[in-house]
């Protein structure tokens, strides 16, 4: 009994005379009537109904799919869902059964919620039908459906699942922002876990077996709206065929002396008229408040052309103790849906929920400037950062800038969640889920927070709840961090980037020079900062024993690189005499082939790295040692080397050192790496190892 949605639309009760051919082909057709005039909860029992009879077909399992989503009733969702998708030939990895028709028809009763969440929430007439004309994975299936059945399966536990049909969502719709968020955040229940355990919370008092949610603070009093019925009169009053719920209203809770909000009362009876209300801002000096209506006309149902009844936001002034001068908003409609005001603390801006022309998705959050003399601006977007294609609604900004809201289309742990963001720069956006125990499987929604205080309040139809929708207390025990991050990765290697350092430590550092972050590279010459870094610039700083430490500079920010690699040159010293500067300097051998003098072009990085050497320390002089294998005459080995000396010496006075500080002297076979000393001993292998040049400091 959760009508959260706010109320969004109200059908007319249109009647329609069919000339069946059947009672069960009459029963069909009054069950897609009452579908598509929003009567949801006499659609429901008489679709499940036919389906006890053996009665069933494709738009059946989709109008009784979307009857339980509209109404929050995921679990028996999923099972309608997942019996069309197995009508349609498809895999139902999530095996969720339907209950009985008597079952789900109990279901449906005590869990029907469709109206208040969204506020407007919903598509186009903020009703949230799909177009099965649209191409999904099946031509027949819209991928609308394919998203609500991931999101029903979240609503019971079946996360696993869920993931697996939201990759069939983005294969069949890859350009959704839903997606695209998936995508951008699959890892994120560990995101959720992270963030979670951050707050106490506790069911209040005031809640009945009916729906109860959309709290505001007015003064030290608690407002919201509620479908409770006084002194038992249920019977007297008006029934929404959307969910069976009375119509909504208003109600106050003044706290005890305790704190506790215990007993309640309904407002005004000129807020209070035969329509729904719901979602209420006061501003601070409790004079005016801003809350939403069905459209009316003299304190009734006002409709469109298609019967429908839309939600539109309206202001009223409080007067010697009375509220007067009820004025609706300018930029309400007569073909789309404006809901749960919400004031900045300047009171100069109003946030709202919206499926208006400019709409993303079901229904969006917007924002109007309030002019100094009480007119508006014109409302805008508050852009696709924020909205999607599904439903973001129940928006709520704190003094410090934050924007609350509930959302069905970032990534969350079933139904709506809630999400937090700053939105002093809307370009640059770090959207966070709160976590549990706010968030549950079920719908959280409506959160706000009292001002300079860690308390606040949303609703939810949790299970353990009193009612459909249940209004909550909460303690905020640690502060929620929304400090925009990116994550920045990178790599360290030696200098001619051929080799990975591991270990190497690196610093990170801000523009004025204090380190923000210190890691080490792994094995691979990887690194990560896992928490990532703020928008900006910075330096990195690496070092490792036996290299020169170098910096890098770079940016982080939304369409910046976070790969960052340096390059660290050997720390040498001057060598001694009698070391061979291959292996000190740690270089690659230089070989030759067999029976050639001829420089190998993989020998020229390290005869360049000899010359830098050399070059580094001009007082050095070397003695380039050739020598051969052990495969020909020992004399015609000795003139090999020889020429494998000259060719090498050759080289490095090519490139610019002095004659007079490099020598050569062949060796021949005389002083072999290894025990090849005749041809037959090794294979060729082997003998390359002795093909080769040292270079032996002698001065």
């Amino acid at each position: 009994m959760n009508s959260k949605l706010t109320y969004i639309i109200l059908s007319a009760a249109a009647v329609f005379t069919f000339a069946s051919a059947t009672a069960q082909e009459k029963k069909a057709k009054k069950a897609g009537s009452d579908f598509e005039n929003y009567a949801y909860a006499e659609a429901i029992e008489s679709y499940e109904s036919l389906v006890a009879k053996g009665y069933s077909n494709e738009d059946i399992f989709k109008n009784l799919g979307n009857a339980h989503y509209q109404n929050a009733n995921y679990e028996a969702a999923a099972g309608w869902y997942g019996k069309l998708f197995a009508l349609e030939g498809m895999s139902d990895n999530s095996k969720s059964e339907n209950k009985s028709s008597s079952a789900n028809a109990q279901s449906m009763s005590d869990n029907s919620k469709s109206e208040s969440k969204a506020g407007g929430g919903k598509a186009k007439n903020m009703e949230d039908k799909v177009d099965s004309t649209k191409p999904g994975s099946n031509a027949d299936i819209d991928p609308e459906y394919l998203y609500r059945y991931a999101q029903s399966l979240k609503s019971l536990g079946k996360y696993e699942e869920s993931d697996q049909w939201m990759q069939r969502f983005e294969a069949a719709k890859a350009d959704d922002a839903r997606v695209a968020k998936f995508k951008e955040n699959f890892e994120y229940l560990d995101a959720i876990a992270e963030v979670s355990g951050r707050y106490d919370i506790e069911n209040l008092p005031i809640n009945t077996e009916a729906s109860d949610f959309a709290p505001s603070l007015y003064g030290d009093a608690l407002v919201f709206s509620s479908a409770r019925t006084s002194k038992g009169l249920r019977k007297a009053v008006a029934i929404h065929e959307w969910n069976n719920e009375p119509f909504l209203n208003l109600f106050r809770s003044i706290p005890d002396r305790s704190g506790n909000f215990i007993a309640s009362e309904k407002l005004s009876g000129a807020l209070n008229k035969k329509t729904h209300e719901s979602s209420t801002a006061f501003t601070e000096d409790g004079k005016t408040v801003y809350f939403t209506r069905n459209n009316s006309e003299n304190g009734k149902f006002a409709r469109d052309e298609g019967g429908l009844s839309r939600l539109k936001v309206y202001r009223a002034s409080l007067d010697n103790g009375n509220w007067t001068d009820i004025i609706e908003l300018p930029f309400n409609g007569a073909d789309f849906s404006v809901a749960h005001p919400a004031l900045s603390a300047d009171e100069k801006k109003l946030y709202f929920a919206s499926d208006m022309p400019g709409t993303l998705g079901q229904s969006d959050i917007f924002v109007v400037d309030i002019k100094d003399d009480g007119s508006f601006g014109v409302p805008r977007n508050l852009g696709s950062e924020i909205n999607t294609e599904g439903r973001e609604t129940f928006p709520f900004v704190t003094r410090d800038n934050v924007l609350y809201f509930a959302s069905d289309g970032h990534p969350g742990l079933g139904g709506l969640d809630v999400f937090a963001t700053k939105i002093d720069d809307l370009d640059n956006l770090y959207i966070v889920n709160v976590g549990e125990p706010v968030n549950s499987k079920q719908d959280d929604f409506s959160f706000i927070m009292a001002p300079e205080s860690a308390k606040g309040f949303f609703a939810s139809n949790r299970e353990g709840g009193l009612g459909s929708d249940d209004i909550y207390g909460f303690t905020e025990t640690k502060h929620l961090n929304l400090d925009k991050v990116y994550p920045v990765e990178g790599m360290v290697k030696n200098e001619d980037a051929k080799e990975a350092l591991g270990g190497a430590e690196i610093l990170i550092l801000n523009n004025d020079g204090a380190t923000v972050a210190k890691t080490r590279t792994s094995d691979d010459g990887s690194f990560s900062l896992t928490k990532g870094l703020p928008k900006g610039n910075y330096r990195l700083s690496a070092s490792k024993e036996g290299y020169r430490a170098n910096e890098a500079s770079f940016r982080v920010g939304r369409n910046e690189s976070s790969a960052v690699e340096v390059l660290l040159e050997k720390d040498v010293k001057q060598a001694e005499i009698g070391t061979d500067l291959i292996a000190f300097l740690e270089l690659s051998p230089v070989y030759f082939d067999n029976d050639k003098a001829i420089i190998r072009p993989d020998a020229e990085s390290t005869l360049e790295k000899i010359f830098g050497y050399m070059t580094e320390f001009p007082e050095l002089k070397i003695e380039v040692r050739s020598h051969t294998d052990a495969k020909a005459g020992t004399r015609y080995n000795k003139r090999l080397s020889d020429k494998r000396a000259e060719a090498t010496v050759a080289y490095l006075v090519d490139k610019g050192l002095a004659e007079e500080r490099v020598s050569g002297k062949g060796f021949g076979e005389t002083q072999l790496m290894n025990d090849c000393d005749t041809r037959e001993a090794c294979e060729d292998s082997g003998h390359q190892l002795n093909r080769r040049s040292e270079f032996v400091v002698v001065e």
